[in-house]
């Protein structure tokens, strides 16, 4: 494996992120796959793609043979710095406003109090038309 000891920073992998030249993280290590990207089965843009961060995920979800991981070694250059890699943030949704009971019987209240005139308009429209019409 050539390049062994190296260790690069993640801005210095991400500066590797061109057709003529890729580099890749994937669990804690770093590859040149710029010799593979005309090779690689996926397409070249699904390696472009995955420049600039840890590619572990990604490649992890493709479900790659024991062939394609040993093919690996050829292309490794040297181990990442881990603490340069940003923590993941696990998505946390926004709080949800109290429901509040209290405002419950505000609301109802507001309600009746369109409701009512309404109905005693319709009603009094009503008893108009049928006493007009008997």
């Amino acid at each position: 494996m050539g390049g062994e000891g190296n260790v690069y920073t993640l801005s210095e992998v991400s500066e590797h992120n061109k057709r003529k030249d890729c580099w890749l993280v994937i669990e804690g290590q770093v590859y040149d796959v710029t010799k593979f990207l005309d090779d690689h089965p996926g397409g070249d843009e699904v390696l472009l793609s995955a420049t600039g961060k840890d590619a572990t995920d990604d490649f992890e979800d493709v479900g790659h043979s024991s062939a394609a991981k040993a093919m690996m070694d050829e292309f490794y250059v040297g181990e990442i710095d881990s603490s340069t890699i940003p923590t993941q943030t696990k998505y946390t949704p926004p709080k949800q406003p109290h429901y509040n009971q209290d405002k419950t019987t505000e609301f109802i209240i507001k309600l009746l109090q369109f409701l009512v005139p309404l109905l005693i308009l319709g009603l009094a429209f009503g008893i108009r038309i049928y006493t007009k019409s008997a």
